[in-house]
């Protein structure tokens, strides 16, 4: 068990005081990388991150630098970004190994912060499911119990910070990618808005259901970090407005009473919630009230029906991915059933499945119009043990238990609103501790409110750094 490890800030605190040097938080997070149990990294740079670290050394010591709250810190990528130099797997047999020749914006904004992608970390096939189970390598598990899934696509990011072997780790999300294993590894994962921040200058958009970010153990650190990652690039089809001053700084902001939905039910799908979810939400319920805030239960803005307009675009984007005819054979047999489904609609579906999403936003904007957060469970369950959603044999199935074990994560995809979970409750499992994540969703650019509601729920639920 790693205890209390550093932070993100911790960690640039302590080597612009000159407490500790780059390469020595480098080979820390290298040696920990190494040692991993969760399976979470596909490839580790030790000559890449070694030579960086002597580079900002030496910048810092001539003065060339001023460190913000990510410099010297070791942050992996998602193995669905473009990392230069590093083998690009995309969690494919079918696609996967090329060496990546640029870098992806989002690994350029944390390069310039002086973050060090020490490596690179697991997901699933092209991100599509919640699990992160690619062929061809070990499941990704919970730092909590090994025998149980770390959830997905964000994964490995989620296993490496939450089992203290870095501080932070960048992800993305299309459907809860970054909250879903937040909430089985029991970090902090924050989705944000549409728009804050930029897939530019090489990603694609498209509906936007996409949003990049990071997993911490802080929510600090997440601010810190959507401080360094937010802003546009040149030509971007969504921007989010600027906010006024940092959204580190927002952490240290009294909220006045907010106005909170509670949401027990689930959205996307008709599914029994684990009673321990519950008791989590209904605990951080009290604690928000014992904080001032007003607290009243609400109810689903839609249901399964209207949510099919996402299941739409999903199909399609599945089928969108690049793969060569020889290779497909290749791709496990949740992608391959995903990408015929996709190749079986037509544009007329797809057209009424972007309208039908545009609809669904509306709704949602009428029904909780009131409210300046909604809280809900971030998932359904526990962490399951793996290979409990996964079934070759019967993708649809597959895929109807993964719907059942996000009820609400994409909801807000859906709505391009940001929703972050948080670590804030943990069950008893077969004499296992196991982490439950509680979600926060909010208004549309509401990333602030997010933050400052989060650190004082940190500080009241006396949120512990304990790590496995």
């Amino acid at each position: 068990m790693t205890m209390d490890p550093l932070t993100a800030l911790e960690t640039s605190t302590r080597i612009a005081a000159g407490d500790v040097g780059v390469l020595e938080v480098i080979d820390t997070a290298l040696e920990a990388a190494h040692a991993d149990e969760c399976h979470a990294w596909t490839w580790i740079d030790d000559t890449g991150a070694r030579n960086t670290a002597r580079e900002l050394q030496h910048q810092l010591d001539v003065g060339q630098v001023r460190p913000g709250p990510l410099f010297g810190v070791p942050c992996p990528i998602k193995d669905l970004n473009a990392l230069s130099g590093a083998p690009r797997a995309v969690g494919s047999q079918a696609v996967g190994g090329t060496l990546a020749d640029y870098d992806d914006g989002i690994v350029a904004r944390l390069k310039s912060a002086g973050a060090i992608p020490i490596g690179t970390t697991a997901a699933p096939e092209f991100g599509l499911p919640c699990y992160t189970e690619p062929d061809g390598r070990a499941a990704t598990v919970t730092p909590w119990d090994h025998t149980r899934m770390a959830g997905g696509s964000s994964g490995g990011a989620a296993a490496a910070v939450g089992a203290g072997e870095v501080p932070i780790a960048q992800g993305s999300d299309g459907g809860g990618s970054i909250r879903i294993p937040a909430s089985c590894c029991g970090v902090v994962g924050l989705k944000p808005s549409r728009g804050r921040v930029s897939s530019g200058p090489y990603g694609i958009d498209g509906p936007g259901l996409v949003s990049s970010g990071v997993l911490t153990r802080t929510v600090r650190d997440t601010a810190a970090a959507l401080d360094v990652l937010s802003g546009p690039w040149p030509g971007d089809p969504y921007y989010a407005p600027s906010s006024t001053g940092t959204f580190l700084s927002v952490c240290d902001r009294d909220l006045r009473p907010l106005h909170i939905g509670i949401l027990r039910d689930p959205v996307i799908a008709d599914t029994q919630v684990h009673p321990d979810a519950l008791t989590a939400l209904d605990r951080t319920a009290a604690t928000l009230e014992s904080m001032g805030h007003i607290v009243e239960q609400t109810s689903a803005p839609f249901g399964p029906p209207e949510w099919e307009s996402f299941r739409c675009v999903w199909e399609v984007g599945a089928a969108a991915i690049p793969v060569p005819p020889d290779r497909e054979e290749f791709c496990t047999p949740m992608s391959r059933w995903l990408r015929d489904q996709g190749r079986r609609r037509s544009g007329v579906e797809l057209a009424d499945a972007l309208a039908g999403i545009q609809m669904v936003t509306r709704r949602v904007g009428q029904h909780w119009h009131s409210f300046d957060v909604i809280v809900s469970p971030t998932l359904a369950q526990p962490p399951l043990p793996i290979g409990a959603l996964r079934n070759d044999d019967d993708p649809a199935a597959d895929f109807d238990a993964q719907c059942r074990f996000t009820p609400w994560t994409s909801l807000w995809n859906i709505t391009g609103r940001p929703a972050m979970s948080l670590p804030l409750h943990t069950t008893i499992i077969d004499g296992v501790e196991l982490p439950i994540g509680i979600m926060l969703g909010g208004r549309l650019y509401g990333e602030a409110t997010l933050l400052a509601l989060g650190c004082a729920l940190e500080s009241a639920r006396g949120h512990e750094r304990s790590f496995r």
